[in-house]
């Protein structure tokens, strides 16, 4: 089997799209960025987009789904949510293509297997009509990606416990966003447990529940008006530092630029 391989195409809220598979299929973890950015990203990473056998979406917020709809129908590629996501896209004004025959429901907790890949959602805390995250075993391999969510539960904590791979909001700094100019109900709504995840609640989490494990961090949706990649990186990496942690890597995504592309050893210590 090919070695695991994960890209960021877009991170933030001007759209999240992220790849996780081998270099011969994979699949999409949310699409809201138009499809031609899509297609170009994965060009020009040998990455073959006729080769996508899934979308699976965290949660029906535009930056998150822009594109689901044309990928599903037009392109029919299955798409992967829960029936209450579902219902959220088809509602969502700013989305001229519905979801008509490509869904794939599943419920949360439940396995969904796709050739040499195991895909389990879990619920995480936010503003939409139904969130979630999901953990992705690859062989012996665990990735786990979380964003979006107001706080860590013990359900998201349960799933980063387990993983060799993490993709987890950093989306503000608390100072920007404090001083900012965003207004005060939308600054509450951001610190709320239905908002998003300071650098410092990620940073505070990750030191003191860090395991042997967890090789890889990827600090995801980082806010274009209340952080900057060198702040939230300096926050956690520092906080993991004062306690003696030193991942393999540790990397702020771009919001609008896709990432390398990163290639994963074939076996990592299981948990």
């Amino acid at each position: 089997m090919d070695r695991l391989r994960f890209l960021s195409i877009g991170s933030g809220s001007s759209g999240n799209c992220y790849y996780i598979g081998t270099g011969e299929y994979g699949f999409l973890i949310d699409a809201g960025i138009n499809v031609r950015t899509i297609k170009h990203a994965l060009k020009e990473k040998h990455l073959n987009f006729e080769n996508i056998w899934g979308i699976f979406v965290t949660h029906d917020h535009t930056d998150h789904i822009k594109s689901v709809g044309i990928l599903g129908e037009k392109y029919h590629i299955p798409v992967y949510l829960t029936q209450e996501m579902r219902d959220g896209i088809n509602r969502n004004y700013k989305i001229t293509d519905k979801l008509v025959s490509c869904c794939k429901y599943f419920r949360k907790g439940e396995n969904i297997v796709i050739k040499d890949f195991t895909f389990r959602a879990f619920p995480v805390s936010h503003d939409a009509s139904d969130c979630v995250g999901y953990s992705i075993r690859y062989k012996n391999q665990h990735f786990v990606i979380a964003t979006d969510l107001g706080f860590i539960s013990k359900e998201v904590a349960d799933q980063i416990a387990k993983a060799n791979y993490l993709v987890i909001e950093a989306n503000y700094d608390e100072d920007m966003l404090q001083y900012g100019t965003y207004s005060y109900p939308l600054k509450q709504r951001v610190k709320s447990y239905l908002g998003h995840l300071s650098n410092t609640h990620t940073a505070n989490f990750l030191a003191d529940n860090w395991h042997d494990g967890l090789q890889y961090v990827f600090l995801c949706h980082l806010s274009e008006d209340n952080n900057t990649r060198e702040i939230a990186y300096e926050t956690v990496n520092n906080a993991l530092q004062a306690k003696g942690i030193s991942p393999k890597l540790l990397y702020a995504l771009q919001r609008t630029v896709p990432s390398e592309l990163y290639i994963f050893d074939d076996i990592v210590k299981e948990q």
